[in-house]
């Protein structure tokens, strides 16, 4: 009896093992925990975490919306990766009081606001640039290097 069953399982396992594999991959995601992982990171926020309504530094957590999201060439432009990598990314507006202290008495962007967040995750490793104003951040090179509302970017590791 046993015999039996093996013999008509195998033809369903040959089946289902081929559709398995041509289902892709969960793409890359910025939620969940995160541990600072370069120097900027250790020094002002320590590790973070990202869920769907809230931001997370330290002791802190501040509401996030996200508003959409990020191409791979905003990504190039915003953190040190190449133009077309995998991965996936978000903008996000929120609120962080520019008298907020982090790690060592740090702000993430000085006197202002911080009242946006872009994230771009290969799996690997998580990205992350805050921003203040008001207005959308523009995620291009060219406007990135002259604009004063760029506060600086963040790597952490799963």
């Amino acid at each position: 009896m046993k015999f039996f069953r093996i013999l008509v399982g195998a033809p369903l396992l040959l089946t289902v093992l081929p559709l398995a594999a041509q289902i892709p991959a969960a793409a890359p995601q910025d939620k969940g925990y995160w541990r600072a992982s370069d120097s900027t990171a250790r020094s002002i926020t320590g590790d973070i975490a990202i869920s769907g309504a809230k931001l997370t530094i330290g002791f802190s957590s501040f509401p996030i919306a996200q508003i959409r999201s990020l191409t791979s060439d905003e990504a190039a432009a915003a953190f040190d990766v190449a133009a077309g990598s995998p991965g996936g990314g978000n903008l996000y507006r929120l609120m962080v009081p520019a008298a907020k202290r982090f790690q060592h008495h740090n702000t993430l962007c000085g006197s202002d606001e911080t009242q946006w967040m872009a994230t771009w995750s290969d799996g690997r490793e998580l990205n992350v640039a805050f921003f203040s104003g008001s207005s959308m951040p523009v995620l291009r090179m060219d406007v990135l290097e002259n604009s004063t509302s760029f506060c600086g970017t963040f790597r952490y590791a799963p």
